[in-house]
């Protein structure tokens, strides 16, 4: 059996954030985030979907154990959960923390932890800010 396959793994993490531009005025600050532009921030429950492509090792039937997968990434997201990601991370000092932003820094960090796999790769991640809201990062190439 030949070529790559796909498994995707949901984690779930809280956290907070505002979405402000130290540089906009109030005015513009209101018009591009709204509500979102709260001083005192707001919060998620953000789902996290994780997909990696790789091939299948024939003696494991899997391409990746679940169990690594699943720790590897907890290790990133304890960094997140329960913070608030304007002052307790040091990723969105001078980025605003959309669901985009979050997203291609979940992506950056994920694919540097999984960097190790020789025959597996982050293929995308897609955060749900709520469950109408979501952002998708991936790699186009393999």
């Amino acid at each position: 059996m030949s070529g790559n396959v796909t498994i995707s793994k949901k984690f779930d993490f809280s956290a907070s954030h505002r979405c402000w531009k130290e540089d906009w005025t109030t005015e513009k600050n209101q018009k591009w985030f709204g509500v979102n532009d709260s001083p005192y921030g707001h919060g998620h429950n953000y789902e996290l979907h994780v997909t990696v492509i790789g091939s299948i090792d024939p003696q494991s039937g899997m391409i990746i154990n679940l169990s690594e997968l699943k720790e590897k990434v907890n290790e990133i997201l304890d960094q997140f959960d329960h913070k608030f990601l304007n002052h307790d991370t040091p990723y969105f000092n001078d980025l605003v923390p959309t669901t985009e932003n979050v997203a291609r820094i979940l992506f950056q960090l994920i694919d540097k932890k999984l960097s190790g796999y020789k025959t597996l790769r982050l293929k995308k991640v897609r955060l749900y800010e709520r469950h109408d809201l979501y952002a998708d990062v991936w790699r186009d190439t393999e």
